[in-house]
């Protein structure tokens, strides 16, 4: 992130003395990336940030992961899946890898804990609500159709407004923009589409006092994902001012400008984001191909190397009519499997000059697994939905209705 800011008190130049009206020394502290090698932020601070006085066993939710196999493209129903309120603790696991995890929360509006994510950035796609995200860089607000942006090892909480669905997509790896939409130096460049003044930071430092505080981190081990209850002898907000390029930030959809053509466009075009080995796309309302012959839904394809999540938030998408997916479903398309639209959607598509459909992508290299959460939510009649019926006598055991049974395209 190449985009400077600076909020609060600092010393004129790094690294140098910043005290208070009676002469206390603040301590700085260097928040980076990629050891030394890439963005970082300095902050300064009235008590010292490794002053620890316990360490305890935080038992995070249930991270047990099941393959995908036999291999099947899936329909996960979101809204069905019941969560705690806790913008962190009742966070359900939907789908994972080694690389990046799917969660998912229906928020109360209690504030969480405070959180320190140290095994990558969090990009938390807000479906509906509103609130803010107290973080040791300020406040920053968020409304329904936000990405919210947080990077490792952020100390951070979620104070809602109001009851939020928040589409937590948790990385082992930072996340930023895509490569070719910046410049050699970290500007976006103008075919990109979104640019620096869409994305929000926050506006104030946010000063806190107190003792014996309590931070939930979530770290690795050799045995995986753990968590612990760290206790620090003063607040992690107690920050004066800080300067820098690493700091969370929101984009909101809306400021996404789509990338339209003549006839149909591949999803690189609707990427928004990118973390190591996985990408962030978003399909928003928009005109469609203006070729006079163009098929203005997806064609077939097939997952060479990656298994494709699509999240639908709004609207109406046209090429999944007819399959039982609606706004809150999430469906998986795996490596390995072709897919594209329900047969009926490709001639209803033809004439169509405009799509209104929203929905959240992640496309990863390495293969998905369900969580506990997306297990509980599957609709078990997907996978045969372009077939028009359940599996064959001899391939019964792929399916998790019980036996053949007919369902509708249309």
């Amino acid at each position: 992130m190449a985009h400077y800011r600076a909020l609060g008190r600092l010393p004129r130049q790094r690294h140098t003395q910043l005290r208070d009206d009676d002469g206390h020394l603040f301590r700085e502290e260097l928040m980076g990336e990629e050891g030394f090698s890439s963005d970082s932020s300095l902050l300064y601070r009235r008590g010292v940030p490794s002053a620890i006085t316990d360490s305890r066993v935080w038992e995070l939710p249930d991270q047990s992961r099941t393959p995908n196999h036999p291999l099947k493209p899936r329909h996960l129903k979101l809204h069905d899946l019941e969560t705690g309120t806790c913008p962190v603790e009742g966070r359900r696991l939907v789908l994972g890898n080694n690389d990046v995890r799917i969660t998912y929360v229906v928020t109360g509006t209690d504030p969480s804990p405070l959180y320190r994510n140290a095994i990558g950035d969090e990009c938390v796609f807000v479906e509906s609500g509103t609130g803010v995200v107290e973080t040791v860089f300020g406040v920053v607000p968020y409304r329904a159709g936000d990405y919210v942006l947080v990077p490792r090892a952020t100390d951070h909480r979620w104070v809602p407004a109001e009851p939020s669905r928040l589409y937590a997509i948790e990385a082992n790896s930072h996340i930023h923009p895509p490569k070719r939409y910046l410049s050699r130096f970290g500007q976006l460049l103008e075919h990109a589409p979104y640019c620096e003044r869409d994305l929000h930071g926050p506006a104030d430092t946010f000063q806190a006092e107190g003792t014996d505080v309590e931070v939930l981190v979530k770290h690795r081990t050799s045995a995986g994902i753990v968590g612990t209850r760290l206790t620090y002898a003063t607040h992690p907000f107690d920050v004066v001012g800080w300067d820098g390029c690493l700091y969370p930030y929101t984009f909101n959809i809306e400021d996404y400008m789509p990338i339209t053509g003549k006839v149909h466009q591949p999803p690189p075009v609707h990427q928004v984001f990118e973390g190591w080995n996985f990408v962030i796309c978003n399909f928003l309302p928009r005109k469609v191909d203006y070729h006079d012959l163009a098929i203005p839904v997806p064609y077939y394809h097939s997952n060479v190397d990656s298994d494709e999540v699509m999240f639908y938030v709004g609207g109406d998408y046209e090429a999944r009519k007819g399959s039982g997916i609606g706004i809150g479903s999430i469906s998986l398309h795996p490596g390995g499997h072709a897919h594209g639209p329900q047969p009926s959607a490709i001639e209803a598509s033809l004439g169509v000059q405009y799509f209104d459909e929203s929905a959240v992508m992640v496309d990863t290299f390495a293969p998905l697994e369900l969580g506990e959460g997306g297990l509980a939510v599957e609709d078990p009649a997907y996978a045969w939905t372009w077939a028009g019926r359940g599996p064959s006598p001899a391939g019964g055991a792929a399916g998790d209705d019980g036996g053949p049974a007919v369902y509708s395209n249309s």
